[in-house]
């Protein structure tokens, strides 16, 4: 997969916030396109999360998904096996990493990792901004979005391979 720059995903962000019709037409498009990615999300793994997660992890997936397909407007559907070997494999990762502050936590999937940009797009929106009123994610959530976000992500990137 072709490098997805923070600049089309701020692109993205722009498009969804301009007009709110469009990410309800996103949603659509994602149920059709994806069955697998949102077949993923309804694991019961997800249901620790609270309905505003469930929105929020929603939101970054269409930011990203669309993102993606900007760059790659062929890219195919992912299948089940496909996600849950990324899921798996960012699971076994985090569980190496000892005790820390999120951040830290996530700091080695950052190493020579291809889609740099996507993956800062998801930690930044993972992290509490001081400024916020309320949280998004709670301490506990956080962890389950990311990991959800990246196996996606990973999942496309690694597409054309799993396709073989």
């Amino acid at each position: 997969m072709k490098f997805v720059s923070e600049e089309l995903v701020n692109q993205t962000i722009e498009e969804l916030s301009a007009d709110p019709e469009l990410y309800g037409m996103c949603v659509q498009s994602l149920l059709q396109e994806q069955p697998n990615i949102i077949a993923y999300f309804f694991q019961e793994d997800f249901s620790l999360l609270t309905e505003a997660e469930h929105e929020y992890l929603l939101y970054l997936l269409i930011v990203i998904w669309k993102s993606i397909q900007k760059e790659e407007p062929s890219a195919g559907r992912l299948s089940q096996n496909a996600i849950g070997r990324m899921d798996e494999q960012n699971w076994e990762q985090l569980k190496d990493v000892k005790k820390g502050k999120f951040r830290e936590r996530v700091d080695p999937f950052f190493v020579d990792y291809p889609q740099e940009d996507l993956l800062a797009f998801v930690e930044d929106a993972l992290v509490h901004d001081e400024e916020e009123e309320e949280r998004k994610v709670s301490n506990e959530g956080r962890e389950y979005l990311f990991v959800a976000l990246k196996s996606i992500i990973d999942a496309f990137h690694q597409l054309p391979a799993l396709q073989n």
